[in-house]
C-alpha cells in the first residue's frame, strides 16, 4: 500500500524535527503524517527496553501535543494514534469539554505519553494545575483555519505560552488562510511548507467526488431528500444544515418516513453526540443529519452521498463538508441545495472554488432530470418501503454516562437511577386565629357570664380549626376595616354594660333560647357590610318566644365618631369666605340711617331696598 503525497512528502520533514506546516485536501491522510513523527518523539518504555532512549528520559507527564477545534476530530485523532501507537503501547488520552473532570484527571495521574485535546478543557486543566505542559517536546495545531475562525486564537497562544521555547510545531489544514500564516511565523522556527495540490487543482476538490447543485424549494427540500436516500448504490450518507434547529427538524422527519436517522449538533449532550457517531459508523443509522461540528475530522467508511441541506457559509466549509465522502481514494456523490434566498452567496462560493454551477437548475421532487442524474428508480415516493427498513436504528445503540457538566444537553444524557424519596409525616396546618380589625378577638368577663352552660361546653370542646376568610386590601376594604373596628368597640362597650339579668330565672311559659354571642354580632355586622353610607344598623329584634335583653341607649358620644370615620371622604379645605364689602352708596345714602330716615321720610307704596338686603347679608354670614 503506498502512502498519500502528503505523507510521502511530510514524514522525512517531520521525522528529522523541523517544523512543518503541511496543507492538503480533505481524505488524503493528513492525520497520519503528523501522527507518525510525533509517535516517533515520545518515550517509552520500550524505548528503554530497546536501548533505544535512557531510564532518565520515561516520565508521566505528556510529551506530545494536539490542539483540535471539535469534540468529534479530537475522538477521531486519539483513535487514529491509539491504533499507530499500539506496538509501542504509547499511551494517547482525548481531552474535550462535555465529559466529566475526574476521569480525566485519574488519568493524567496514571501517566499520559500524547494528549489530543480542545483548547478550552486544555485551559481548564492548565489552571488548576492538573496538567503539565512543561515537558510537551512536540506540539500540531490540526485544522488551525478552523481554530482561527471560531476564536480560538487567544486560547491557543494562552497554550504555546505554557509550552518549552524549544520544540517542534507543526500545522495542517485543507485550507491555510493569510492568519494561519500570520501564526506560523510567530510561533515556528524556519517552517517548511509542504502543499500536496497540484498547481492548477489549488482550492478544488477530489476529483472522485461527483458534484450536483439543484435550485430547490425550502417547504419542497424533505420531499428531495427522501428520494435521493433511496437512489441505487446509495450506502451511508451525512446531511448537512447550517442551523441547529433545522438538524434536530429533519432528523426527525426522515425518523417520521421510515429511515434510520440520528442527528449531531451543538444543543445535544456529549452522550447523545457520541451514541449517534457510534451507531453511524455501526451501521445501526444510515442517515446522520449535521451542522459544521461534523464537517471536521469525520472519517467513516462507507460515505456514499453528502447532501447539503443548507448552502454553506463560504468556500471553506464547502470543501470539508464534501470532504467527508470520497475518502482514501474512494468515490462519493455531493449535492448541494440552494434555496432562492442562498443564491449570491452560492454564486461567491461557486467563483472561488471555479465551478460550473453559477446557475443552478431549478428543480423539484418530481422532476425527471433529478431521477436520471442521481440514478433514483422511478416511481419512487418519499417514504422508505417497510421491506427496506433493515436498519436496528438510533436507539438500538445504547447511550454512554459521561458525567456531563454544564446545564446544555441533559435531557439527552444517560437517564439516571430513580430517586427514592423518603415519606413524610402529613403535615399538620398551622392554627390561624380569628381576628377583627387586625387584633385577636378578647372575650370579656361580661360575655363569659352571659354564655349558658351548654354553650360553654360546647366552646369548650376541640372543634377543627376554622380557615379564615380572605380579605383584598382595597381602598373600600380599608373603610368597611375601619367600619367594623368601630362597630366592634360599640358591641364591647354595649357587652360591658349589660347587667347580668341572663342568671335571672325565665318566664315559665317562655322558653329559654340559646344564644351565641359570636352570631348575633355576625347579624349586627352583616348589615353594616352592606350598606354603602357605613351607617350602624340598629339591634335585630329579640325572636318571640326567647328571652330578651334590655340593652342601654346608644350614646351620641359614641355614634358621633362613627359618622366622622365612616365617611371617609375627604372633605376639601373650606376656603375663606370673603367680607362682604356693603355697597357703594351715594352721597345721599353716606348718611347715618337715622338721619336718612328723619331726612327721607318713607311714603306709603315706595320699596325699602337697603332693608330687605341686610337680613341677607346677615343670614349668608351666619351660615359661613
Amino acid at each position: 500500500m503506498s502512502p498519500f503525497p502528503i505523507q510521502e512528502m511530510t514524514l522525512p520533514v517531520a521525522l528529522s524535527g523541523s517544523d512543518v506546516i503541511g496543507q492538503a485536501k480533505t481524505g488524503t491522510g493528513k492525520t497520519l503524517g503528523f501522527g507518525l513523527p510525533l509517535l516517533e518523539r515520545v518515550t517509552v518504555p520500550a524505548d528503554v527496553e530497546a536501548g533505544r532512549a535512557r531510564p532518565e528520559q520515561l516520565t508521566d507527564a505528556p510529551q506530545a501535543l494536539v490542539v483540535v477545534p471539535t469534540r468529534e476530530l479530537c475522538q477521531q485523532v486519539t483513535n487514529d494514534l491509539l491504533t499507530a501507537g499500539k506496538v509501542r503501547n504509547v499511551r494517547v488520552l482525548a481531552i474535550y469539554g462535555g465529559r466529566a473532570y475526574e476521569p480525566q484527571v485519574e488519568a493524567l495521574k496514571k501517566g499520559v505519553d500524547v494528549i489530543v485535546g480542545t483548547p478550552g478543557r486544555l485551559l481548564d486543566l492548565a489552571g488548576q494545575r492538573k496538567l503539565d505542559l512543561s515537558h510537551v517536546r512536540a506540539l500540531v495545531l490540526d485544522e488551525a483555519d478552523e481554530m482561527l475562525d471560531l476564536g480560538f486564537l487567544p486560547d491557543v497562544e494562552k497554550i504555546i505560552t505554557m509550552l518549552p521555547a524549544k520544540r517542534q510545531t507543526m500545522l495542517f489544514s485543507a485550507t491555510m488562510p493569510g492568519a494561519v500564516i500570520g501564526l506560523a511565523r510567530r510561533y515556528m522556527s524556519q517552517p517548511t511548507h509542504i502543499r500536496a495540490t497540484s498547481p492548477d487543482g489549488e482550492g478544488a476538490t477530489v476529483a472522485n467526488i461527483s458534484q450536483h447543485v439543484y435550485r430547490a424549494h425550502s417547504m419542497d427540500k424533505p420531499e428531495m431528500v427522501s428520494r435521493i436516500l433511496q437512489a441505487n448504490g446509495r450506502g451511508l450518507a451525512m446531511i448537512f444544515c447550517r442551523t441547529k434547529r433545522t438538524a434536530a427538524d429533519i432528523a426527525e422527519q426522515l425518523e417520521k418516513r421510515g429511515f434510520a436517522s440520528g442527528a449531531v449538533h451543538g444543543d445535544l449532550g456529549q452522550g447523545a453526540r457520541e451514541q449517534a457517531l457510534r451507531a453511524f459508523r455501526n451501521g445501526k443509522v444510515d442517515v446522520l443529519v449535521c451542522t459544521d461540528v461534523a464537517a471536521r475530522g469525520i472519517d467513516v467508511e462507507g460515505v456514499t452521498h453528502v447532501i447539503n441541506y443548507q448552502s454553506p457559509e463560504d468556500e471553506k466549509t464547502y470543501l470539508h463538508r464534501i470532504g467527508r465522502t470520497g475518502r482514501a481514494g474512494a468515490k462519493g456523490i455531493a449535492i448541494t441545495l440552494v434555496d432562492w434566498d442562498d443564491i449570491p452567496r452560492w454564486q461567491l462560493i461557486n467563483k472561488a472554488l471555479d465551478l460550473t454551477f453559477n446557475d443552478p437548475v431549478e428543480t423539484y421532487s418530481t422532476s425527471p432530470h433529478l431521477f436520471e442524474e442521481l440514478d433514483i428508480p422511478a416511481g419512487t415516493k418519499g417514504v422508505l418501503p417497510r421491506a427496506e427498513r433493515t436498519r436496528a436504528g438510533l436507539r438500538a445503540e445504547e447511550i454512554e454516562d459521561l458525567g456531563e457538566t454544564g446545564g446544555r444537553g441533559r435531557k439527552s444524557s444517560a437517564p439516571s437511577a430513580p430517586v427514592v424519596r423518603e415519606e413524610r409525616a402529613p403535615r399538620t396546618p398551622r392554627q390561624r386565629r380569628r381576628t377583627r380589625g387586625g387584633a385577636a378577638v378578647q372575650e370579656t368577663p361580661a360575655t363569659t357570664a352571659a354564655v349558658p352552660a351548654p354553650a360553654a361546653e360546647a366552646a369548650d370542646a376541640p372543634s377543627e380549626p376554622r380557615t379564615p376568610r380572605r380579605r383584598r386590601r382595597t381602598r373600600a376594604g380599608a373603610a368597611e376595616a375601619a367600619a367594623e373596628a368601630v362597630v366592634n368597640t360599640v358591641e364591647a362597650v354595649v357587652e360591658v354594660t349589660v347587667e347580668p339579668k341572663a342568671a335571672e330565672a325565665p318566664a315559665e311559659d317562655a322558653p329559654v333560647a340559646e344564644t351565641r354571642p359570636r352570631r348575633r354580632r355576625a347579624r349586627v355586622v352583616k348589615p353594616v357590610e352592606e350598606e354603602v353610607d357605613f351607617q350602624i344598623a340598629p339591634i335585630s329584634e329579640p325572636v318571640a318566644g326567647t328571652r330578651t335583653v334590655t340593652k342601654p341607649r346608644r350614646r351620641p358620644r359614641v355614634v358621633k365618631p362613627v359618622e366622622d370615620e365612616v365617611d371617609f371622604q375627604i372633605a376639601p379645605i373650606s376656603e375663606p369666605v370673603p367680607e362682604t364689602r356693603p355697597r357703594r352708596r351715594t352721597r345721599a345714602a353716606a348718611k347715618p340711617k337715622t338721619e336718612a330716615v328723619a331726612e327721607a321720610p318713607v311714603t306709603e307704596g315706595e320699596a325699602k331696598p337697603r332693608r330687605r338686603r341686610a337680613p341677607r347679608a346677615a343670614a349668608a354670614k351666619t351660615e359661613g
